[in-house]
């Protein structure tokens, strides 16, 4: 066992963007963060030779793999306190009758299976250690709320995500498990840097949209972690002021 005592966080698609943003911010606070992505090197950037951390080559949406992550945390510091369901994937772009069904099924099973897979892993533990319980923060987008034109499949991935995020609050009830949702809104990453160029609009126009540090957003994942587990944000959003957000279309 390490001898920190600080909290246990899994974060996946910890190796970039966001998910590096938000793992070092947890690991400034004295959390132990285990890392799980796609590529190896790129997680161990993201922990830059931090003690507190554990980087494992994760696929989301395979359950054995899932399985090994959660394991190996569990071997390392005997708990898991926080989730934080970070992987995602943008998926096709086009028309509902564009979309190749290969690419809808990569992206659901990305956004939304991944993040229900890594759930029940967290929640079988989370039932078991002691003291019992812990949370699983969900990172879901303005697209669960307002979709953008040609993007059925991570428009429809991250409306499911906020079901989940319902349902898992509903079941960890009687557990000590709090779930809730974030819901950002043009953090600049390597994922969005395309928005800042041009945006496809709901009139079909092509406009640039306002960005904004992606070290805000991991600050607010931070912040609802924190809390005490008899309290809970169900649900945040967080977005450029001068996105086109609130009264799009």
């Amino acid at each position: 066992m390490n001898a920190n005592p600080g909290p246990v966080v899994v974060v996946t698609g910890a190796g970039s963007g966001l998910g590096r943003a938000i793992t070092r911010e947890f690991l400034a606070a004295g959390y132990r963060v285990a890392l799980a992505g796609r590529h190896l090197d790129t997680l161990l950037e993201s922990a830059d030779g931090h003690p507190d951390s554990l980087a494992m080559t994760t696929d989301v949406t395979d359950p054995e793999s899932v399985h090994e992550l959660f394991d190996a945390v569990q071997r390392r510091w005997g708990r898991v306190d926080v989730l934080v369901n970070n992987a995602g994937t943008f998926g096709p772009n086009g028309s509902v009758d564009e979309i190749d069904p290969t690419e809808w099924v990569h992206t659901v099973a990305t956004n939304l299976t991944g993040s229900f897979l890594c759930a029940a892993a967290a929640i079988r533990i989370m039932k078991a250690q002691r003291p019992r319980g812990g949370r699983i923060i969900n990172n879901g987008s303005i697209s669960a709320h307002s979709p953008r034109p040609g993007s059925a499949a991570y428009t429809a991935s991250k409306h499911a995500i906020t079901g989940l995020t319902k349902s898992i609050s509903l079941d960890g009830r009687g557990f000590g498990i709090a779930c809730g949702q974030i819901d950002i809104g043009n953090a600049a990453t390597e994922m969005t840097a395309g928005i800042a160029q041009g945006a496809r609009q709901a009139d079909g126009s092509i406009r640039p949209e306002p960005t904004f540090d992606a070290a805000h957003a991991a600050r607010a994942v931070l912040a609802m972690a924190a809390l005490p587990l008899d309290v809970n944000v169900q649900f945040m959003t967080i977005t450029a002021t001068e996105m086109p957000y609130i009264g799009r279309g």
